[in-house]
């Protein structure tokens, strides 16, 4: 276990050398809505950043790819989301898969089972989609899947992480008889210790897809909360409440400083093996959070990992 997180020493030498590395080649999320109001990327982002496309139900297909299309025109790895539960069938998916490769040139997804309570059509879950052998016929060269470090009540209702456990395997077992390079993207938290705890885990079970983990960008506080709860964010959301009860900080903007810092820390002592990469989630705007990430050491280079 990394035991020294919060140690004031080990802290100051993670923060003087400017968290230049945890952020190198760091991914971020967008919607068709908010990527409308950047009209160059070129202009906000590094070059080559891998860029997902959330798909909220209800978004047309049209404007994910006209997006997806966009995005990629402009010299951007584009990964779009495809939630098994909006999904009706294996036509409608085998039509988005051709429409992302044919008219965007995409060949990353990430796969997860989507927010909705109850399936719209034929699919749970990710490992049904991956099952068809859609994204294997259309070449798709990676695919990313869902990590869950604190845990889903969706998947596990009573609290404990024995279905995700199981699902995790399941997919590593895929990623070895597959020619795509896969990894797991978690929600975003607000702590590192229980993220790297269950990383570690994971290695510990033989599951070493790499874990890129979510974070959520600068923005109010308010807005933070709003997202984690609706989000189902766990216990790490304690880090924000506890914030909000300080009166001094609670009109202050969230800065992710303090966790990436963690994880920095965590990537000196380990080597480089504690996470693979930061997946950015900018709740506060696409480019409040690319500026703070710039600020702060990120470096214009291709995605990788």
């Amino acid at each position: 276990m990394l035991s020294f997180i919060g140690r004031p020493g080990r802290r100051g030498e993670a923060t003087g050398a400017g968290l230049h590395s945890i952020l190198q080649g760091y991914s971020i999320e967008v919607m068709p809505r908010t990527a409308a109001t950047i009209g160059d990327f070129r202009e906000v982002l590094p070059e080559g950043t891998r860029v997902y496309i959330a798909h909220i139900e209800g978004t047309p297909i049209e404007d994910m790819v006209a997006t997806a299309a966009r995005l990629a025109g402009q010299g951007f790895a584009v990964m779009p989301h495809f939630p098994a539960r909006i999904i009706r069938d294996r036509a409608m998916l085998g039509d988005w898969i051709k429409r992302y490769r044919g008219e965007a040139g995409v060949d990353q997804a990430l796969l997860l089972a989507g927010g909705l309570a109850a399936p719209r059509g034929d699919f749970e879950n990710s490992m049904q989609l991956m099952e068809t052998g859609l994204f294997d016929a259309q070449g798709f060269a990676r695919l990313h899947v869902a990590g869950h470090p604190e845990g889903n009540r969706d998947i596990d209702p009573d609290g404990g992480s024995r279905a995700v456990d199981e699902a995790l395997r399941w997919k590593q077992a895929f990623s070895e008889r597959s020619d795509a390079e896969m990894a797991i993207v978690t929600q975003f938290v607000f702590e590192a210790r229980p993220v790297l705890d269950w990383a570690a885990r994971l290695r510990a079970a033989g599951i070493g897809l790499p874990v890129h983990v979510g974070i959520a960008g600068p923005a109010k506080l308010q807005t933070l909360i709003k997202f984690a709860i609706a989000c189902g964010v766990g216990p790490s959301l304690k880090v924000l409440q506890k914030r909000a009860k300080d009166v001094s900080r609670l009109l202050q903007p969230y800065e992710p400083t303090e966790i990436l810092t963690d994880f920095a820390e965590a990537q000196a002592l380990s080597g480089g093996a504690a996470v693979a990469k930061i997946h950015f989630f900018p709740l506060g705007g696409i480019r409040a959070c690319a500026d703070w990430a710039g600020n702060h050491g990120a470096l214009p280079m291709r995605a990788a990992g």
